[in-house]
């Protein structure tokens, strides 16, 4: 039914939206809260329609939608009830500082206490011997889970973020040791909102990262054998995970040499040289295997070359001096380390040096805001957030609770104007529209717990937590479309991983959350008739909520538009729903549960859902 106004709304709209660029306040304006003493009359009071709405600002959608969309930049996004309550405010920093507050959710715990649940459930069923764990299945089980019930969503936003710069993946066999996989994770959140250089320090020392690129275990040079030390992590942490591969400017944009060619941050010399650095590294405590089978004691110190299977994955590795590569290194810059200190000393004075490195802020910065915002940033914006990495305003280099703040408060981030340039907005991250989905829509868990073991979803949309291809991520952050902006230098790196399968599997994805109501399975049930509630550990979409606003069709379209879409639904996608809606026979069984299924799939499924603006 329409609401008819004696005054017109459109003039009220027309005029708010004329002087007003939200998140700033004006007070020269007529409505959105000012009492000028006119009176509202309207033909409907559908929903608990109130005619003063139009011009007391309670009836417009802006500072809602503005809500929903920082929720998504900042976390995994929010149900109605947070954007509500952010959209009264505004107040983005308030949230962000009392997020920075909260107290660090670490995967770990999760992880064991998902195990043990695991193994009893499987001991209904099968023999205790043929339990294995934690693996991969583990890890995906506990990062779920954390991810939708850890309430510090920003510390864990950004350690995802982290975790596509600094890439480890259970597609090796890491996927075999779920709290290796874990101990690396939590790295990343608790060094989220803190300072850059700590990652790089912790990581180089992480059991599964040394694994995963290969400095476990790594010797000195050995001329009678004619070895070197491997050169791996030596050549990506600094290539991937800090300077990149050319010298920038504070902006981003590349230096370039006299005769206009880029200049390299490093060459082959200085990878044989830091990796002399990364020598020496090995297990620091034996790991539960290798005491249960006799060969290890707790407390005993592990011999130089013992496998991942064999030391702990969640302790932090050792220097074995005896192993370390002595006297001087030269790496990037001609920095000396000088000889004759420890192995630990060269490689705290390594770490130092790559993050002082003048590339460090706009590589980082570049890499978040692509991570949060958007794919194509503005050198202005690279800088001002690359300027804030150098220092935080308190002289402190790396800071990233401050680099998060700066990213996500920024004009860019923030402002109507930037929504409209074309070059504006990315891809919505597969792992990103799951989320956004559980934090948004009520879910119900039988069991309490929220366990994904994600095969059928990496398998259909190409992504999941820890689970890249390879060292170089799910994608590079230069990927490139063959489009008419190849030339802009457009940049679209989730595009890498978007293609006729993914694209596809994607669709059944959201089929599947919408039209059989199931967010994700586990694979000891198939439905919830397989298992006892407190065991069964499916998770639904409790979309029957929504039957009360379903037969009115705009109020349907616009709550899910303000919920996920953040109010960038087109004219056009809305008459598609519309007919489709329009289409369903009343008759049916189910019709208004049907109509908020069908209303919810093609909002998910649409461009206007499906790339962030």
């Amino acid at each position: 039914m329409k609401k008819i106004y004696n005054i017109t709304t459109s003039v009220f709209l027309s005029l708010f939206l004329s002087s007003v660029t939200i998140g700033q306040a004006y007070d020269d304006f007529l409505g959105a809260g000012h009492d000028i003493g006119v009176k509202v009359r309207a033909s409907s009071t559908l929903d608990g329609f109130k005619s003063e709405n139009t011009i007391n600002g309670s009836g417009l959608d802006a500072s809602k939608i503005e809500a929903s969309r920082f929720l998504f930049q900042a976390g995994w996004g929010g149900n109605m009830e947070e954007i509500n309550e952010l959209a009264e405010t505004l107040d983005f920093e308030g949230w962000i500082d009392s997020q920075t507050q909260l107290p660090t959710t670490l995967l770990t715990p999760k992880l064991w206490e998902v195990n043990e649940k695991d193994r009893q459930l499987h001991f209904i069923q099968y023999p205790e011997e043929d339990f294995f764990g934690p693996y991969s299945i583990h890890f995906n089980y506990a990062w779920w889970d954390n991810n939708v019930k850890a309430p510090d969503v920003l510390r864990q936003r950004i350690a995802f973020a982290l975790s596509q710069v600094a890439v480890i993946s259970l597609y090796s066999t890491l996927g075999d040791h779920g709290e290796g996989l874990a101990s690396f994770y939590d790295i990343l959140i608790r060094h989220a909102l803190g300072n850059y250089k700590d990652v790089l320090m912790e990581i180089s020392y992480n059991p599964s990262m040394a694994f995963y690129l290969s400095h476990l275990n790594n010797p000195k040079t050995n001329d009678e054998l004619g070895t070197r030390p491997d050169e791996n992590y030596a050549r990506e942490i600094m290539q991937l995970f800090s300077i990149g591969l050319y010298e920038l400017n504070l902006d981003g944009s590349r230096k370039v040499d006299d005769e206009g060619q880029w200049i390299a941050t490093y060459d082959n010399g200085d990878i044989q040289e830091l990796a002399k650095v990364f020598t020496g590294l090995k297990g620091g405590a034996w790991s539960r295997e290798a005491i249960e089978g006799g060969w290890g004691t707790p407390g005993g110190v592990v011999p130089f070359g013992v496998d991942l299977f064999s030391i702990s994955r969640e302790v932090p590795l050792v220097m074995e001096e005896s192993q370390h590569e002595p006297g001087p290194k030269t790496i990037i810059g001609d920095f000396v380390i000088p000889g004759g200190q420890s192995g630990d000393e060269d490689i705290a004075m390594a770490v130092e040096h790559i993050f002082n490195h003048p590339n460090v802020g706009p590589f980082v910065a570049r890499r978040l805001i692509q991570q949060l915002v958007k794919s194509n940033p503005t050198p202005r914006y690279i800088e001002t957030v690359a300027r804030v990495f150098n220092d935080n305003g308190e002289g402190v280099r790396g800071d990233l609770a401050a680099v998060v703040k700066t990213i996500l408060l920024d004009e860019e981030a923030r402002s109507c104007d930037a929504i409209n340039n074309r070059l504006h907005g990315k891809l919505r991250e597969p792992v990103l529209r799951n989320t956004q989905v559980l934090h948004a829509l009520p879910v119900i868990s039988l069991s309490g717990d929220y366990w994904n073991n994600a095969f059928d979803f990496i398998n259909d949309t190409r992504q999941g937590a820890l689970a890249a291809p390879s060292v170089f991520n799910f994608y590079s952050p230069d990927h490139q479309l063959i489009t008419n902006l190849t030339d802009e230098e457009f940049f679209a790196p989730e595009f890498k991983i978007h293609n006729t399968q993914s694209a596809i599997g994607y669709i059944n994805q959201a089929h599947k959350w919408t039209q059989w109501q199931i967010m994700f399975w586990d694979w000891r049930s198939i439905t919830p008739l397989d298992c006892e509630p407190e065991e069964c550990p499916d998770v639904f979409s409790n979309l029957s909520v929504y039957t009360a606003i379903s037969e009115d069709t705009e109020s349907l379209i616009n709550h899910f538009d303000v919920l996920l879409a953040h109010g960038r639904l087109s004219d056009s996608t809305k008459d598609i729903i519309r007919e489709a809606l329009d289409s369903m026979n009343p008759d049916w069984d189910d019709y208004q549960l049907r109509r908020v299924q069908m209303a919810l799939y093609i909002i998910l499924i649409s461009p206007d859902y499906v790339v962030l603006k």
